[in-house]
């Protein structure tokens, strides 16, 4: 299943200031669902690829996330902003995907936009990005390089939304922050353990496989494209995201760093890849909260598309909180915006652009969140 390339370059104008300088003053519309009794010391976001609510929960190939969803809390009507990967993650740090509608990285040049990075930092807030399979560049679109000088896309540059903005690639600090997942365990039992964590598992890791080379030292290689949802390789793809997340939820439970007022967010960043021409390829186009608007038949989705919301359809999201298992399913719809707003709010940061868009219908997670 190749994965749908939309043909369009990045054409963002460079945003004015950045987010660090309006620090001071509070946010000018608050959430309903914010409330100071919710904070949260430790949250760990880890996002994976391209697969639907419907074909995570409950199946047999993923049941280590099953089992989360069914002991922890699920939201049950959280969205992808848009299609495809990239304006997800983008969208995900920076509250808008800027009229990204594409997986090109390599035109993102000068994406110089106030980002949640800058928030953190301007309230003194630790934070730190885990790459599975980082390259020693951090900024190549793919990794590893083979001794032959085979590049692998194992990593994607377009999985990692930090170095996407200017403010942290051109920040020889806070590209310190961006690290290889090897580093997680280690800076979890520090004495200063970041605080908001943001995990992409590799290609193979995070269920969305285009890998046909074995590559030495991951054994999760090769990770062929699934056809048709739970087909050999889809399934092969699940199984090993499953084990990644059960491997890293477990690392950061044993960690110093995990308390009764922690909590793992898990989610994808869109629905599946079906090869449904009318939405560009994807199983369907629905959102929620402020998902872009895509005129009809835009050479950037499919020419059959009529036009209208370009959400990234309904997805996991699964939230384990440090204060034990309680069942919570929450019906609130959600997109990543909902994600991003929560955080901001944990912290008493401003909102980032949809992030505080309550007329739109985005609101917090807090629901997700209760604690019994």
């Amino acid at each position: 299943m190749p994965r749908h390339k939309l043909a369009r370059g990045l054409g963002v104008a460079a945003a004015v200031g950045l987010v660090a300088a309006s620090m001071g003053a509070a946010s000018a519309d608050p959430s309903p669902h914010r409330s100071a009794k919710q904070h949260i010391d430790h949250f760990y976001v880890i996002m994976l690829e391209n697969h639907s609510k419907s074909s995570v929960i409950g199946d047999v190939n993923a049941p280590y996330m099953t089992s989360l969803a069914r002991r922890y809390s699920m939201a049950s009507r959280y969205y992808g902003v848009t299609h495809p990967s990239m304006p997800n993650y983008i969208a995900s740090i920076a509250g808008d995907n800027f009229g990204i509608q594409d997986d090109n990285d390599q035109d993102v040049v000068n994406l110089d936009r106030p980002n949640l990075v800058d928030e953190l930092e301007a309230a003194h807030v630790r934070w730190g990005a885990y790459m599975d399979t980082l390259p020693a560049d951090k900024l190549a679109r793919f990794g590893p390089t083979l001794a032959d000088g085979t590049v692998v896309s194992l990593y994607a540059k377009k999985h990692n939304p930090f170095v996407l903005f200017d403010s942290v690639k051109n920040s020889p600090a806070r590209m310190a922050k961006v690290k290889d997942y090897s580093a997680l365990e280690t800076d979890l039992s520090s004495a200063r353990a970041p605080q908001f964590v943001w995990i992409s598992p590799n290609q193979c890791n995070d269920m969305h496989g285009g890998v046909y080379t074995a590559v030495p030292g991951h054994p999760e290689t090769p990770c062929p494209y699934g056809s048709t949802k739970d087909d050999a390789n889809d399934a092969a793809l699940k199984q090993k995201a499953d084990a990644f997340v059960k491997k890293t939820v477990r690392t950061i439970m044993s960690s110093k760093a995990w308390t009764k007022s922690s909590a793992i967010v898990i989610v994808t960043d869109e629905n599946d890849y079906t090869g449904n021409e009318e939405t560009g390829g994807w199983e369907s186009a629905d959102g929620c909260c402020d998902a872009p608007y895509v005129a009809a038949h835009d050479p950037r989705v499919s020419v059959d598309w009529p036009g209208g919301t370009y959400g990234g359809g309904l997805i996991p999201a699964i939230i384990v909180t440090g204060s034990g298992q309680h069942h919570v399913v929450d019906k609130t719809p959600y997109n990543h915006y909902s994600l991003l707003a929560t955080i901001e709010e944990n912290w008493n940061l401003p909102y980032l652009g949809h992030s505080g868009d309550r007329a739109g219908g985005v609101v917090s997670m807090w629901p997700s969140f209760a604690r019994h």
